[in-house]
């Protein structure tokens, strides 16, 4: 009977065996009741671990007693302490029994020293087979304590050259794999950064050279990407599994069963599988545990392996400044979205990323399809906002010399930027494509993930204006991700600026600038009425304005302005007619606080008042309505105030 869940891990724990041509002299003394120690002169060593041993004697110790021992192997000697954890003996009239001991912790680096030296002197079949041993072992032990051992004998071979090199130890390791699972196949993917594949480094009973194929492919790509284990049956999962390397192969899979392999920074950095259980249609649970172990084993041969490349597009790979498309800073809302792109990037429903104008919504969308599962289809978009009705039209529901983006993105995404500025007879055409998913013109259903991005308040836009179609707002709104403005989340604003300052520098081919404390200042304290995409334009407009300046340590800079708002154009609104008058309801004093917004967005846009609406993130026709209804209020307040006037007089 076990006395303890140490007891029980040492129970489990692989044990190297000791053999008599080794020379391995072990002395053992046991405490009597008196405080001595006799010698126990039959006490034979048979097995050691990183963290005890088994001996065998005729001598009765009790289960909690305490040891102490002394190896000597060669020059060298280790006297250690050690708790008797479990006893037992082949039959009951056996005299002879095997005990197991638990060493101190504190002895455990002397252990360890002992271990290095002794196996030092195994020939190298001996030594691939303990190893093999150990690692089909520890299928109960945790992530750490299960290949704690393993990665001690790994180590001290440096790349395995003691029993040959690596790609043969793998490929016996395999072998092993397939005889414990009862498997046909098995093989090792690892991530090449470079061509963003995922490539055989080991196979069993096919030629590796042929299994090479897109990360973001297949049941291994799925593991590879979510981290998650899957066990699953071709009959009974047939969705998710792709016939397409059984044609390149000619081996047809029924069953299979994959892990993530992880490095030593738990960055995951390919996958192990095993296919077709033997007599099975499945494996089974224990075949599970046993293959997470094995996965930790593999994960401790390529614990080096380190993926880097500006070519990944793998955000877990790649630093965000070597990449095209990140999301960085560390802000609450930012982690927020990072998770949400896990969740939201394998689904085939819609999705609408919601946020003000330059928060980066078209920049996640974009992130969103090459991390999902469609990353390998087309990429089309469709700009909503944009002046020429005729060409929108055109490119979603497709004309006599255009295609439907619908028909040239077949199992790919396509983006929506800013669909509230859609004209209403063209949102309600889009939603009857999209609900009956089908070519505009034609009977062929298109499979095709849309995507949509608004800065305006779709619900209100539906229920208060009419301006959106209300049963294309509860299509779209299937999903929904929220991004924040910058003010509301200035602790991107560092890392926001530093990368902007590193993509920028590396695009004019300069040096590294920094930028001073002061500037960095004036950053935090400005209000980012633009967001992140104001923010890169000031970064740019800065490195443009200082060539030769190594530190840039102002942000003034005469008639170039840096921000495209100024402070002091807040202070436009204390001026505003009637915009503190109690007497005026808040409603109209509000229509009038933005009439002259509206003016004076106008007027930075030379009288172009589609360019005006969508830098306020509004439709044309919303600021046409509010421009008279703000006209409005005016005539009657003036209405209002000549009579006075008239009977003053």
């Amino acid at each position: 009977m076990f006395t303890s869940l140490k007891e029980f891990k040492f129970y489990q724990a692989f044990r190297i065996p000791v053999e008599s041509s080794d020379d391995v002299r072990f002395l053992l003394d046991h405490e009597d009741s008196t405080g001595n120690f006799e010698y126990i002169e039959d006490a034979k060593l048979l097995d050691i671990s990183l963290t005890g041993l088994g001996f065998s004697s005729e001598f009765k110790f009790s289960v909690g007693e305490y040891v102490r021992f002394s190896i000597q192997y060669k020059r060298l000697r280790f006297d250690l302490n050690a708790n008797i954890v479990r006893a037992f003996g082949k039959d009951l009239d056996d005299e002879r029994i095997t005990y197991g001991a638990e060493i101190d912790e504190e002895d455990t680096k002397m252990m360890k020293r002992f271990i290095e030296q002794y196996i030092m002197s195994f020939h190298p079949d001996r030594a691939r087979d303990s190893l093999i041993q150990m690692a089909l072992s520890e299928r109960y032990k945790s992530a750490t304590e299960g290949f704690e051992m393993f990665s001690l004998l790994l180590n001290l071979y440096k790349d395995i050259t003691k029993f040959g090199n690596q790609e043969n130890f793998v490929q016996a390791m395999l072998e092993e794999v397939c005889r414990v699972v009862n498997a046909q196949r098995a093989s090792i993917f690892l991530i090449n950064p470079e061509t963003n594949e995922l490539e055989a480094v080991a196979a069993l009973g096919l030629d590796k050279s042929l299994l090479k194929f897109d990360y973001r492919k297949g049941i291994a790509g799925s593991v590879f990407t979510t981290g998650h284990f899957l066990n699953i049956d071709t009959t009974s999962d047939q969705v998710r599994f792709s016939r397409h390397m059984d044609e390149i192969t000619g081996f047809q899979t029924k069953s299979i069963m994959c892990s993530p392999i992880s490095n030593r920074e738990d960055k995951i950095i390919g996958v192990i599988q095993v296919l077709n259980k033997r007599n099975e249609d499945r494996f089974t649970e224990e075949d599970e545990k046993t293959m997470k172990v094995l996965s930790l084993i593999f994960s401790s041969v390529f614990h080096n392996f380190n993926p880097m490349s500006e070519n990944s597009l793998i955000r877990r790979f790649s630093t965000p400044y070597d990449r095209e498309f990140a999301i960085v800073g560390h802000s609450q809302n930012t982690q927020d979205i990072r998770q949400a792109i896990v969740k939201v990037k394998d689904l085939d429903s819609s999705l609408i990323i919601e946020g003000e104008v330059g928060v980066g919504k078209s920049l996640l969308a974009r992130i969103i399809h090459n991390e999902g599962k469609r990353g390998l289809g087309v990429w089309e978009e469709v700009y909503c906002d944009g002046t020429d009705h005729a060409t929108i039209e055109a490119e979603i529901f497709g004309s006599e010399t255009t295609k439907s983006k619908f028909e040239t993105c077949m199992r790919g995404s396509i983006l929506f930027h800013e669909i509230g500025f859609l004209p209403l007879d063209l949102q309600k055409r889009l939603y009857h494509v999209l609900k009956e998913r089908k070519i505009p013109g034609s009977t062929i259903t298109f499979d095709v993930r849309p995507i949509f991005t608004t800065s305006q308040n779709l619900k209100q836009m539906v229920d208060e204006t009419g301006e959106f179609y209300p049963d294309l707002y509860e299509y779209i709104c299937n999903s929904i991700v929220s991004i924040e403005p910058l003010r509301k989340r200035k602790t991107d604003l560092d890392d926001l600026t530093s990368y902007f300052l590193r993509k920028e520098c590396k695009k004019q081919g300069l040096l590294l600038k920094e930028f001073s404390p002061e500037v960095m200042e004036t950053f935090n304290d400005y209000h980012w009425p633009g967001n992140v995409a104001e923010l890169e334009r000031a970064v740019h407009r800065l490195v443009l304005y200082n060539p030769k300046s190594h530190i840039i340590d102002s942000t003034k800079t005469g008639a170039m302005p840096l921000f495209e708002s100024s402070p002091e154009a807040l202070q436009m609104f204390d001026e505003i007619p009637h915009a503190k008058d109690p007497s005026i309801i808040l409603k109209d004093r509000v229509s009038l606080v933005e009439r002259e917004m509206i003016l004076a967005e106008i007027k930075r846009n030379k009288g172009n008042k589609s360019k005006a609406a969508k830098a306020m993130g509004i439709s044309r026709e919303a600021l046409r309505k509010k421009l008279l209804q703000s006209d409005e209020i005016l005539k009657n307040l003036e209405a209002d105030v000549m009579p006075e006037v008239k009977k003053a007089s």
